[in-house]
């Protein structure tokens, strides 16, 4: 078999066929095949390794956090007519500075004297008071003097009648010694009449037995009289005796009487007094009431009554007055899906309404004319429509590090303005947070916020070592 050495002409020009040029492949699909490689890679990258910051969005309004600094209502302690206002709309007012007036329209209180007469009337209870308690001391001392006085006559009584005891005793000693003598007498002139019969005595011894006799017949009679005079004033001795001692007890009893009368008039006077002068402390309040102060330094938002004359009720709102304050604080709500995931100290973005922002919820840090805060209260129950209420205060440790900007001043961040927060969660890459809002999952938190993480039990190393 023979073989050609004739060699193909290379340098034979291309055929330029229409049909060629256009099945031919252009050159430009590489390089689109390579970037598209190259797009695909970066995505991959972005999406593995590019950080997300998860977020929960609120919406709610600015509020006052302090209670005692929140709007306040100026209302009405009692029923009465409109006198004068002395503030208008939006006028500052510091605190205690008077806001109107009021006239009592009450039956009760209409006498403008009546604090006076009872004033006066106080006083006359007063000087009542004083004189009974003046009349009680004085009694107190006459019964003193009076037990004292019962104490040294009951015991002379006792002493007379003691003595009228002894007067007896003796009287009916003398008529003893009176009715032996009068016996005694009486055998002597019966011997003598015997012996004068016999002429053994004359006639003068005779006649002097016989005086003798009489003179103690008479003794004895005498006795006698004595001893009933004694007994007669034994008896009034013992009765005078019994008459001291009830006389100083009816005394007694009769300054008892009259003192407890003196303190029955100190207690009944000093009764009244206490309840006059409940009256005169209500009618003062009363008559305080009728002037309206401003209960803290602020501004008058509204005057709800207008024109002197206007009667007005007990607890009608006269005024509204917004407290000077810089205890401002968001009110987010959020609902009952993202509550489980919201903790207190979870930094928050905020927006104001009328300040212009621009936030990027997985990129916080590039955010534009937003605000930093932190969750300070999440509320326990919801507000009846399945959703819960999260406070948010400034995060004063950011502002102080000036790693943010401090809220507006009150001035124009006024309570009721709209906000809208960011609730910051966890950092995630790009993709999980795609593949996670495809499928409709919620956001991630860390499981010692939930509060399912446990512990790990001590190993049986670390009990040895405690052990040893």
């Amino acid at each position: 078999m023979t073989v050609s050495d004739n060699k193909l002409d290379t340098s034979t020009q291309r055929v330029d066929y229409e049909s060629l040029r256009v099945v031919a492949t252009s050159r430009g699909y590489g390089q689109v095949a390579v970037l598209l490689a190259v797009l695909l890679i970066s995505t991959v990258l972005i999406l593995v390794y590019a950080p997300w910051q998860q977020s929960i969005t609120g919406s709610g309004k600015i509020i006052i956090l302090s209670p005692m600094e929140r709007p306040q209502n100026i209302e009405a302690q009692i029923s009465a007519r409109l006198t004068k206002w002395f503030v208008r709309d939006g006028q500052t007012v510091k605190q205690g500075e008077l806001i109107a007036e009021l006239s009592d329209i009450d039956p009760k209180f209409l006498d403008p004297e009546q604090l006076k007469h009872l004033e006066n009337q106080k006083a006359a209870l007063t000087a009542r008071r004083a004189a009974a308690q003046d009349r009680h001391k004085a009694l107190e001392q006459q019964l003193l003097s009076l037990k004292q006085s019962q104490s040294a006559a009951v015991p002379s009584a006792s002493e007379r009648a003691l003595q009228a005891d002894d007067r007896f005793k003796l009287a009916q000693q003398a008529v003893e010694a009176a009715k032996q003598n009068h016996v005694t007498t009486t055998l002597n002139l019966q011997r003598m009449k015997e012996l004068f019969e016999k002429g053994l005595r004359s006639k003068r011894d005779l006649e002097l037995s016989e005086l003798d006799n009489t003179r103690a017949r008479t003794d004895l009679e005498r006795a006698h009289a004595s001893l009933e005079i004694a007994r007669h004033d034994q008896k009034l001795a013992q009765l005078d005796q019994s008459k001291v001692r009830a006389d100083t007890e009816a005394s007694i009893s009769n300054i008892a009487a009259s003192l407890a009368s003196a303190q029955e008039t100190v207690e009944s006077t000093s009764g009244e007094i206490f309840k006059l002068d409940v009256e005169l402390q209500n009618l003062n309040q009363r008559i305080k009431q009728r002037k309206v102060y401003a209960p803290t330094a602020g501004r008058i938002v509204k005057l709800q009554c207008v024109g002197a004359g206007a009667t007005v009720d007990a607890g009608t709102v006269l005024a509204v007055i917004a407290p000077d304050t810089r205890d401002l604080a968001a009110e987010l709500t959020i609902s009952d899906n993202d509550a489980p995931l919201v903790s207190v100290g979870r930094p928050v973005r905020l927006q104001f309404a009328g300040w212009p922002a621009l936030q990027f919820s997985g990129w916080p840090s590039i955010a534009v004319g937003t605000f930093g805060g932190r969750v300070s209260v999440i509320d326990a129950i919801d507000d009846g429509r399945n959703c819960y209420r999260v406070i948010v205060r400034p995060d004063a440790e950011a502002i102080a590090q000036g790693r943010d900007e401090p809220w507006p001043d009150a001035k124009f961040l006024r309570p009721g303005a709209e906000v809208s927060g960011w609730i910051m969660l966890d950092t995630v890459s790009l993709g999980f947070e795609l593949w996670r809002q495809f499928n409709s999952f919620p956001p991630t938190v860390k499981l010692e916020e939930l509060g399912l993480h446990k512990t790990p039990e001590k190993t049986k190393s670390d009990v040895k070592r405690k052990s040893k």
